[in-house]
């Protein structure tokens, strides 16, 4: 196993004391009395939807923080969510979704502030951007220096950002106070992103270490709107109206 690091793991408010994580890149590890074993099942947590427990938030902030991957609602639908600089979730967030390199990830972002220092925006952008959200869009945009080389396009050096309209989502924002990676919960052998946080739960639940269930999402992933070059480009037509940059 790889050399442990010492964190302060979620788990202390279910009697842990402080825990010891192996810094590996699948499933958490956990290590008490000198024992090593696995941590098989994801934290599982329902929240109010309007008024989520800030108790709750915190403790899966935590998990993020610890490098850990989340499934989370949105406005859209469920998403995947871990650490931007965080290269072993990346690694796990990949495999789950089966992405190639030419994937554009999201950066989700709690406001205008943040989503300005990841991406460059002109004054027709910022225009365009504000009379959408927050809400279920994703804006293909130039990265700047502070993404992750890894995280942008391999050619086209840019990535997705968008501001949910969505209080949980929101308050995990504002708890972890800097952008979460994303992206949308939809598996290889899926038509439609999972809604059902107790299925995601099931089926993932060796493979995430965190699932927020705030009641069922939607179906839809966002709409994808490519701000890169001179004209709008509608890339994925989804929950929010495209015809307002056509």
């Amino acid at each position: 196993m790889a050399a442990s690091r010492r964190v302060a793991w979620p788990y202390q408010s279910a009697g842990w004391s402080d825990l010891t994580v192996a810094a590996v890149s699948g499933p958490a590890y956990r290590v008490e009395a000198g024992e090593n074993y696995a941590l098989s099942v994801a934290m599982y947590l329902e929240v109010h939807p309007d008024n989520p427990q800030p108790r709750s938030i915190r403790r899966v902030a935590d998990v993020v923080r610890a490098g850990g991957l989340i499934a989370y609602p949105t406005d859209s639908c469920f998403a995947l969510g871990c650490q931007m600089g965080n290269s072993g979730s990346l690694d796990r967030l990949r495999e789950i979704r089966k992405l190639d390199a030419n994937h554009h990830f999201t950066l989700v972002c709690r406001d205008f502030a943040q989503l300005g220092q990841l991406v460059k925006i002109n004054n027709s952008v910022y225009r365009l951007i504000k009379a959408a959200t927050p809400g279920p869009y994703t804006f293909i945009l130039p990265a700047t220096k502070e993404v992750p080389r890894r995280l942008m396009h391999p050619r086209k050096r840019t990535v997705g950002v968008r501001i949910p309209d969505h209080r949980v989502a929101q308050a995990l924002l504002a708890e972890l106070d800097e952008p979460l990676l994303s992206s949308t919960l939809l598996l290889p052998d899926q038509d439609e992103p999972m809604t059902n946080g107790q299925q995601i739960k099931q089926l993932l639940d060796h493979q995430i270490d965190a699932v927020i269930d705030s009641g069922d999402c939607g179906t839809e992933p966002t709409t994808v709107v490519d701000l890169s070059q001179d004209e709008p480009q509608i890339l994925r037509a989804g929950a929010g109206d495209p015809s307002r940059f056509e």
